[in-house]
C-alpha cells in the first residue's frame, strides 16, 4: 500500500506512529503538508502538485488535519478522494465532526444522548435562550475549539449572560450547554477505528478545572467501557461518516452523552494510557478496507465481462 499522511509536523507524536506502523507492516508511507499541496480542477482531469511535482498513485490517505487548517486541509482532502484514493475519514464527515453545531443537531436527530444544547444569535434572545436551557451552571463553548480551548463554566446566570455578551462582540459563533455536575470532571475517551472501540480511557480534570483535557492537565487510566458507552461511540462516529474517531462521553444519570466527535484524535494519550497500539489498528483497518474495495472493483470487472455476450431473458 501505498499511503499519504495529510499533516503541518512530520514530527507530531500521532504523525510518527502512524508512520512507524505503516513501516512495520511493510507500506510506503510519506507525510504531506496540506497547506503545500495545491490543485488543479477541471472535468476529468483533477490534479494535485506538491512542492514543484504531481502526486500520484497513493492508495489511501490518513488526513490529521488540525482544527486551523480545516478549510484548506479538506479541500486537498477532497481533491484527492476525486483523484480515487481512499480515506478513513472523508472531507464531508470531518467537516461534520469540526462544527459542533452541525455535529450536534445531526446526533439528536439520530436520537444519540448528549447534553441539552442551546444556540442563538440575537442579544436581545439572551434571556429566553437560557431559559430554554435550564437553570445554571452553563457550559459556553466555542463551536469551532479544540483541546478545551473556549470553553468556559459559568455558575450563575448572570455569568453566563456576560460570557455569551463578550463572545458575540468578539462575533464569535458558540453553544451553550447544560452542565452534568454528576460527570464530576471526568469523561470517557472511545478510540473508534471502524466498528470497534479499539481503546478507551477515563480523563479525570485536575483539582479546580472541570475540562478533563490531558492538554489541560488531566490526567489518564485504561478504562474499559460498558456497553451502552461503546454502542453510543460507535453510533456517534458512523452517523458522521468517520471510521477514526475519539469519542468524548459524560456519564450521566440517563446514559452516556456525547460531549465531542474528533475527527483527528491523537494518539499519544490514549496509547500511553492503555498501551494499545491504536496507530497499527488504523493502518490495518485502512490496508483491510482499501484490499475490501479491490476485491469489489475485481468482482465487478468480472461480472461485466461475465454478462457481456449474453441475451436478455
Amino acid at each position: 500500500m501505498k499511503l499519504a499522511i495529510l499533516s503541518r509536523n512530520p514530527r507530531l507524536y500521532s504523525t510518527e506512529r502512524l508512520v512507524d506502523a505503516a513501516r512495520a507492516r511493510g507500506h510506503t508511507v510519506r507525510v504531506l503538508d496540506p497547506l503545500r499541496c495545491y490543485m488543479r480542477i477541471e472535468p476529468g482531469h483533477f490534479a494535485l502538485n506538491y512542492k514543484g511535482k504531481p502526486l500520484s498513485d497513493y492508495d489511501a490517505v490518513i488526513p490529521r488535519i488540525g482544527a486551523s487548517v480545516t478549510f484548506y486541509g479538506t479541500a486537498v482532502l477532497r481533491q484527492m478522494e476525486m483523484m480515487g484514493v481512499y480515506t478513513p475519514n472523508p472531507s464531508d464527515a470531518i467537516l461534520r465532526a469540526r462544527d459542533k453545531l452541525r455535529c450536534h443537531q445531526i446526533l439528536a436527530r439520530e436520537g444519540i444522548g448528549l447534553p441539552r444544547t442551546v444556540f442563538g444569535d440575537n442579544p436581545d434572545d439572551t434571556a429566553d435562550l437560557l431559559d430554554m436551557l435550564g437553570p445554571p451552571p452553563h457550559v459556553i463553548k466555542l463551536n469551532e475549539g479544540t483541546q478545551g480551548a473556549g470553553v468556559i463554566l459559568a455558575e450563575r446566570a448572570s455569568a453566563s449572560r456576560s460570557v455569551i455578551e463578550a463572545f458575540r462582540g468578539l462575533y464569535a459563533n458558540f453553544l451553550v450547554q447544560e452542565f452534568i455536575a454528576e460527570a464530576k470532571g471526568a469523561d470517557i475517551r472511545c478510540f473508534v477505528v471502524g466498528n470497534r472501540v479499539v481503546a478507551a480511557m477515563r480523563r479525570q480534570a485536575r483539582k479546580g478545572e472541570f475540562r478533563s483535557n490531558l492538554h489541560r492537565g488531566g490526567t489518564a487510566r485504561a478504562v474499559r467501557p460498558s456497553a451502552a458507552e461503546v454502542e453510543t461511540a460507535l453510533r456517534a462516529a458512523g452517523v458522521l461518516g468517520l471510521n477514526v474517531a475519539g469519542v468524548d462521553l459524560l456519564q450521566s444519570r440517563r446514559g452516556p452523552l456525547v460531549l465531542e466527535v474528533n475527527a483527528s484524535p491523537g494518539l499519544e494519550g490514549i496509547e500511553g494510557a492503555t498501551g494499545v497500539d491504536v496507530a497499527g489498528a488504523v493502518v490495518d483497518f485502512v490496508d483491510a478496507a482499501l484490499g475490501g474495495q479491490r476485491r469489489m472493483r475485481r468482482g465487478g470487472r468480472r461480472r461485466t465481462r461475465g454478462n457481456a455476450g449474453t441475451l436478455p431473458d
